[in-house]
């Protein structure tokens, strides 16, 4: 599906690098049909070194003859680069834009290009394990579809979404996730040096549990409130520890992080929308 495909990367940081990683090492796409773009001739010499990859500091010169072309730029700079790339891609090209905020139609605007799959992976996409939503406007056709998902699942698993919408809120869960988790690990890890572990003995019981506890709730199917009864014992040592993080309010501060990450994610999109007029942002979760 994607072996004939020619793949350019606008923007070669980490999550580009990670799907440009896990597309070689899975065989779907040959090298020799990837090229990636960016800034600095340092960085393209890096990654024709790690990959074999073609890799170019010009936007245009990488997607001009692309069948899939990459939107991996950083969210302040995309109307600039959408600026740069109108008229060089190709009529029957697929735009994937993983560019957190920017509105399909805002991308359409700017490329004046129709066929647009919008998409939010998050960080384990580095070691294909990583969770992505994504939609797609009308005019993606069906085998476009086909070689999106197939880009996508490469990374881990995916959910497509039939209303943009949908983005901003997994930007805020899955897409920034993994920043709460690894702030909740780091937490752990320096309170178990607090009680007397090493750093790296206290790092390693963290990171286990975290592990062993996702894959036995994934395994279990049982709700998750249900898993965690399982380990609370009346009286016992989870019971006095959930006392407290309820006494500090880790529901409200966790709802509230996540609330705050798609306000943010919302207004990116209201900031980097060059084609309709602002919207209101909601002021609270109703």
């Amino acid at each position: 599906m994607l072996r004939e495909t020619r793949i350019a990367f606008i923007g070669s940081g980490t999550m580009a690098e990670a799907m440009i990683k896990v597309l070689i090492d899975k065989g779907l796409v040959p090298r020799q049909q990837i090229i990636g773009s960016g800034p600095r001739e340092a960085r393209a010499q890096e990654l024709r070194a790690r990959y074999g990859i073609e890799a170019t500091t010009d936007n245009r010169e990488a997607a001009r003859t692309a069948d899939v072309v990459v939107l991996s730029v950083k969210p302040q700079v995309i109307p600039a680069v959408l600026m740069e790339l109108q008229g060089c891609i190709k009529p029957e090209a697929l735009i994937l834009s993983i560019v957190a905020g920017s509105t399909m139609s805002t991308i359409a605007s700017g490329l004046k290009h129709a066929a647009i799959v919008r998409a939010m992976p998050n960080t384990p996409a580095q070691i294909g394990e990583g969770m992505t939503v994504w939609t797609a406007t009308p005019e993606v056709k069906e085998r476009q579809l086909a070689q999106a998902q197939a880009i996508l699942k490469a990374m881990g698993q995916e959910i497509y979404v039939d209303e943009e919408r949908y983005l901003d809120m997994a930007t805020a869960v899955s897409g920034t996730g993994p920043t709460y988790v690894f702030l909740m690990m780091e937490a752990m890890v320096d309170a178990a040096v607090h009680l007397g572990f090493s750093r790296r003995v206290a790092r390693e019981l963290v990171l286990q549990t975290v592990l062993g506890s996702v894959l036995f709730a994934r395994q279990s199917g049982k709700h998750l409130a249900e898993l965690r009864n399982m380990v609370t014992s009346p009286g016992g040592t989870s019971a006095d520890a959930i006392y407290q993080l309820e006494k500090g309010s880790m529901r409200t501060i966790l709802s509230k992080a996540i609330w705050a990450a798609y306000q943010k994610s919302v207004l990116l999109g209201r900031q980097n929308n060059i084609s309709s007029p602002e919207r209101e942002l909601p002021l609270n979760g109703s």
